[in-house]
């Protein structure tokens, strides 16, 4: 195998320290290897996993220390975090992306090595994290100059602002380790929050050249970062009551679990991405190149591990062969290759994946479904080749699970009630994508597409971008919503400070806002 230079791992890197009430502590405790599933020679020549480095294995001590650490540094609305001005805060802010920068290169290498993504995906990944932070930064202005100003009804005078919740759980998943993590962590931190953070299991070597930055931009006890397994420190972390707000990018089953690990689930408030089916409906009339183009990279973008990939096409009666025909032979000619190739098709970060992938084949086989394209369910150390599956039915695991993983269930049908009807059954509504020409036919549909989803994608694939549009679903797909300015409101609440109109109280707040005596009552403009 030919590694560039710059991407290669010349020796494992095992970090070691952990950052809890602004202190980075060396861990001198268990630790957990970090394997790559790309397989290089070992020392003893024979190909295997690369071994990445490790990191520590905490236990529920540290767990409880992050949490009161937080729970310090809130100090119950009194803490110097919570309290601080607007744009302190935004420094604080502006100070870590500008760190971050410098890290670039580390992180795109143990994304690529981590979890498989491609170069020029990682590359994206971290690029775009950068940018969702600026923008983060700038809308949290602009609702901060709309505060900035009193308002008097019925003879009330109040001013309005957006206030923080309190403590932060942030679990982020694997397949965008710091995209996604950092879409829940920043806006949940700069609106005034504190935090415990855990990075997921795969993609957890690339948040350790952050943790400094960490340190370095914001007040002790604001971000804490602890490693370690799920059930080791984030069950005794909920068990506390003292999380406020769980932030969770994830599966359903791994949220309702810690929802009822809380003692006061009332007040827990929840901001979770959570699983998708997300369909494509394919027309009679759809534009055949364009709709298989879309197609292959809804469904094998980073080997269909999205929550918003395409996990299901139908496709119609009428143009079924010809679709079949162009879309089994654009996913066999897909190339297989090392993240640092560019290739679509690249090796799957969880070891276990190829045999559960393998699994939903075989059982839709055996239940009267083919594999369609001659290279589906080919294997290699760490992958499954694609494999299109036709005819689908409801019994079928393939059908019912959301695979996360490079196998497309295809269903024909000739009636739209088929996919429609199965929608409104299914237990997911984050996205569809629908694919026509025939505006008599579009506009109804989408009308009651918009019913069952959170986005209708119009001749193009599911995705979760541009971050500044509103990523959320239905059902089990989400609780709260996820762009820019969604998420700043999702981890804030409304507050605000009131008092009758008479001279007296003018004349207090007159001399609070002259004197600047509270940073909550204050009327001057961020540019």
């Amino acid at each position: 195998m030919n590694i560039p230079t710059q991407y290669s791992i010349d020796s494992p890197f095992h970090h070691n320290s952990f950052l809890i009430d602004g202190e980075l502590t060396i861990w001198d405790g268990p630790t957990a290897d970090v394997f790559s599933s790309i397989h290089t020679p070992n020392k003893t020549g024979v190909s295997a996993p690369t071994h990445l480095g490790s990191v520590p294995d905490m236990d529920e001590a540290h767990a409880l220390k992050a949490v009161d650490a937080a729970t310090n540094a809130f100090n119950k609305g009194k803490g110097e975090w919570p309290t601080m001005k607007v744009a302190d805060r935004i420094a604080c802010m502006e100070r870590f992306v500008n760190l971050m920068k410098l890290q670039r290169d580390s992180v795109i290498k143990l994304l690529m090595w981590e979890i498989g993504k491609n170069l020029q995906d990682s590359e994206k990944e971290f690029d775009r994290t950068v940018d969702y932070i600026v923008d983060t930064i700038n809308d949290y202005k602009d609702i901060d100059r709309d505060s900035a100003k009193f308002h008097n009804h019925g003879g009330v005078f109040a001013h309005i602002r957006r206030g923080p919740i309190g403590v932060v759980l942030c679990l982020g998943p694997y397949n965008y380790p710091l995209n996604e993590t950092f879409a829940l962590l920043i806006p949940a931190i700069i609106m005034g929050n504190t935090a415990i953070f855990k990075p997921a299991k795969h993609g957890v070597l690339l948040i350790a050249p952050l943790l400094k930055a960490f340190k370095e931009s914001f007040p002790p006890g604001v971000v804490n970062i602890i490693f370690g397994r799920g059930r080791t420190v984030a069950t005794p972390i909920m068990k506390t009551g003292k999380v406020d707000v769980l932030a969770l990018i994830g599966h359903s089953s791994s949220a309702l679990s810690l929802q009822d690990l809380h003692p006061k689930k009332s007040r827990l408030r929840l901001v979770l991405g959570l699983e998708a089916k997300n369909p494509a409906i394919i027309f009679a009339d759809a534009d055949l190149d364009k709709t298989v183009e879309e197609c292959i990279s809804g469904t094998l973008s980073f080997n269909g591990q999205r929550c918003t990939a395409l996990k299901i096409l139908y496709v119609h009666e009428d143009i079924k062969e010809a679709f079949l025909s162009k879309f089994t032979k654009a996913v066999d000619a897909l190339k297989l290759g090392m993240p640092w190739e560019n290739t679509l098709l690249t090796p799957l970060p969880e070891p276990n994946k190829p045999d559960y992938i393998q699994e939903l084949i075989d059982d839709a086989v055996s239940k009267g479904a083919k594999v369609l394209n001659p290279r589906g369910g080919e294997r290699t150390e760490n992958y499954i080749f694609p494999a299109v599956l036709y005819p689908v039915t409801h019994d079928m695991r393939v059908y019912e699970e959301e695979q996360f993983g490079p196998v497309i269930p295809v269903i024909s049908f000739s009636d739209v009630d088929t996919p429609l009807d199965d929608m409104a059954a299914s237990m997911y509504g984050q996205q569809v994508s629908l694919f026509g020409k025939d505006v008599d036919m579009i506009g109804p549909l989408i009308d009651t597409l918009a019913n069952l989803v959170c986005r209708v994608n119009l001749n193009s694939s599911c995705q979760r971008g541009p971050d500044v549009y509103p990523f959320t679903g239905r059902k089990n797909s989400a609780v709260s919503t996820l762009s820019v300015r969604d998420a700043l409101r999702s981890f804030s609440i409304r507050t605000f400070v009131a008092t009758k109109d008479n001279e007296g109280n003018k004349e207090i707040l007159r001399e609070l806002l002259d004197t600047h005596k509270s940073n909550f009552i204050s009327t001057d403009y961020l540019l």
